[in-house]
């Protein structure tokens, strides 16, 4: 028998937070989220924790989310241990045989399969596979210079959509297969950008270790439309690492996408923030003329 005690105001805020998210769950349900996971959050067991957590919880209320993951921290740490060098061109690893071997290894194996079981401990059932598998992601050479580094060229959802119906949460890796059967090594946030065109998923949430967009003053801008980030691309504004995630969430829109939304994944609940409030969590872009 439950033991009466006198109401604490953050049980009343935390039901009245619940209460205020019911619409946001009638909205999402039966919606695709894709998510690329990556950044400082992948190397934290708490923060791991968290997310596995926020998942589980997306996918209890109808949500169908996709998780796509990076982990080049990781792969750094194992060529290291196994004396692998890497050659660089124009600032960009070159992906040789060797290292594209260890990459596979890495992504498909340690870092897959530590995401996957942090979701199924948080009672989630969670399955890992690559590009590679159910001919998922079918991948053209991005510059011969860089080795097998691959760009998406055809993603075929259907193993995606076999998973959702039975239940489970995709968790990708991304390596993707070359037309001879070569295997390619794709840039994480435009593996995720591909798969979520392909599905035609309501969001895509890139999760980085900023806070979003910043304008020239360096606030983060929580709304703007493609042409909007051109301007500021045209401007010098966004730059550096930001210019490869506002391309992804330009081609991901063009591709069908509702709309994407970088955001700070250090931050606690992220992806509960971004669905399930009228806050958000960091900066929306969507085509305009749109709503929700």
């Amino acid at each position: 028998m439950r033991k009466q005690t006198a109401m604490n105001r953050d049980w009343i805020a935390t039901a009245r937070t619940l209460s205020e998210a019911l619409p946001y769950l009638q909205r999402y349900t039966g919606a695709i989220v894709v998510i690329k996971f990556g950044g400082h959050a992948m190397g934290d067991d708490a923060e791991m924790e968290s997310f596995a957590r926020d998942v589980v919880l997306m996918r209890q209320v109808g949500v169908n989310p996709v998780v796509v993951h990076g982990g080049g921290p990781m792969i750094n740490e194992m060529l290291a241990k196994l004396g692998v060098q890497s050659e660089f061109v124009r600032g960009k690893r070159v992906t040789d045989a060797a290292t594209v071997e260890v990459v596979e290894m890495v992504l498909s194996g340690r870092v897959n399969k530590r995401i996957v079981q942090a979701i199924n401990d948080q009672g989630g059932r969670a399955v890992g596979l690559s590009g590679k598998d159910g001919g998922l992601m079918l991948c053209e050479q991005t510059d011969a210079a860089l080795g097998f580094v691959g760009t998406p060229s055809e993603v075929n959802p259907r193993v995606l959509h076999s998973l959702f119906e039975a239940g489970m949460i995709p968790v990708v890796a991304p390596i993707g297969a070359g037309r001879a059967g070569e295997t390619f090594n794709v840039n994480g946030d435009t593996a995720a950008g591909a798969i979520a065109a392909a599905l035609k998923a309501d969001r895509l949430l890139l999760l980085t270790d900023v806070a979003g967009v910043k304008d020239a003053g360096g606030e983060v801008v929580t709304e703007l439309t493609p042409d909007h980030i051109r301007a500021l691309t045209e401007e010098g504004v966004i730059a550096g690492g930001m210019i490869p995630k506002t391309e992804t969430a330009l081609a991901a829109i063009e591709g069908g996408v509702r709309a994407v939304v970088i955001l700070d994944g250090r931050a606690p609940n992220a992806c509960l923030l971004e669905l399930f409030t009228d806050h958000g969590a960091g900066s929306l872009i969507r085509a305009p003329r749109q709503t929700g």
